[in-house]
């Protein structure tokens, strides 16, 4: 009866110390994130932004005082199952009215430019020895929507953290170096406030990295940029369908059966919350910008927290052997990829 009692009390106390742990593990990378996000308020950082800084304070930690291992079951339920949730918020960025207003010549010159980064990237990747599943990456987050098109074809290629942080870092990286140098070029380009912000919004990786390029330009011009860059957000759905057909196909041709590929159902939730937000709210729903703001902010927390877990997983001294390979390959592809949005404009 005794050794019964004692097995029950140890159990508990085993069972408190895995919830105590796991809770540890959640609230961390929101601390990290919260921490990058004020850094990235910080003159100079602000260029940067809050999931770069973020992602690099998580490759920090790991590489002076390695991964959080007591730690792992709440990061990583951050940054599987919230980085879903924050996908689906995503959406809500998405004005679909607002876009197509402005007619489908748009919407599919932005194709253009999604295929023409992914493809170019997985091609020059392979001459460069760089891997299939990285390469993959880095076109969809240079082609469609940076980050955040990252998280979420990443679930259906079945990529490792690794791929998914270091593509993320990298794409924070360039984006940013190369809005910072549109800035500084648009003097001396032969195009009308107008047509800059077309070719930032149909060029440049993240929509803060279009915001940044496009705001000098004036208001017209920021406005059609984040609409350009929209229209590049628009395909993320259809590209995750076609990616999980492409992974079913490959899987059943490899192994000679069927084989079953996860049915990504937060892309429906990111499909719903596009239609709610560009239909209902505002419309049918009246909600105060302060509501709006509060959702955006929300949004933003959750994948930055998601960033984190992910960047906690990042090893520099693989990265430093590896990684200038796929770095050099992203520029190629964003230079090209600036060149041919010029003919668009």
């Amino acid at each position: 009866m005794e050794k019964g009692k004692k097995a029950v009390w140890s159990y508990r106390l085993t069972w408190g110390q895995e919830k105590r742990r796991w809770v540890g593990g959640v609230v961390f990378p929101f601390l990290i994130a919260a921490i990058g996000m004020a850094l990235a308020s910080l003159p100079g950082l602000d260029h940067l932004g809050p999931l770069a800084c973020a992602i690099l304070l998580a490759v920090l930690y790991r590489h002076v005082f390695g991964y959080p291992v007591a730690l792992r079951s709440g990061i990583q339920f951050v940054s599987k199952y919230l980085l879903r949730l924050a996908i689906v918020l995503f959406g809500l960025k998405l004005n679909i009215a607002v876009l197509l207003q402005h007619g489908w010549g748009l919407v599919f010159r932005d194709l253009a430019i999604v295929v023409f980064a992914i493809f170019t990237m997985v091609w020059i990747g392979k001459m460069v020895n760089v891997s299939p599943s990285l390469s993959l990456l880095l076109g969809i987050g240079t082609g469609v929507c940076g980050a955040a098109a990252i998280a979420a074809v990443s679930p259906i290629l079945q990529s490792d953290d690794e791929d998914t942080a270091l593509s993320i870092g990298m794409i924070a990286l360039v984006g940013t170096v190369f809005s910072i140098g549109y800035t500084l070029i648009r003097p001396l380009l032969p195009l009308s406030s107008l047509q800059y912000g077309a070719w930032s919004g149909m060029s440049l990786h993240e929509i803060a990295h279009v915001a940044l390029a496009g705001a000098p330009a004036g208001q017209e011009a920021l406005a059609l940029a984040l609409l350009a860059k929209l229209g590049r957000v628009l395909w993320l759905a259809p590209l995750s369908f076609v990616l999980m057909y492409w992974k079913k196909t490959k899987a059943n041709c490899h192994d000679g059966r069927k084989t079953k590929v996860p049915f990504p159902w937060f892309l429906l939730g990111f499909i719903v919350m596009s239609l709610f937000g560009s239909y209902v709210l505002g419309n049918a729903i009246s909600v105060s910008p302060g509501v709006l703001s509060f959702l955006s902010f929300v949004t933003s927390l959750f994948l930055t927290a998601a960033m984190v877990g992910l960047g906690l997983n990042v090893d520099l001294r693989t990265w430093g052997r590896n990684g200038w390979r796929p770095l050099a390959a992203m520029c190629l592809v964003s230079f090209c990829l600036s060149l041919l949005s010029l003919f668009f404009v």
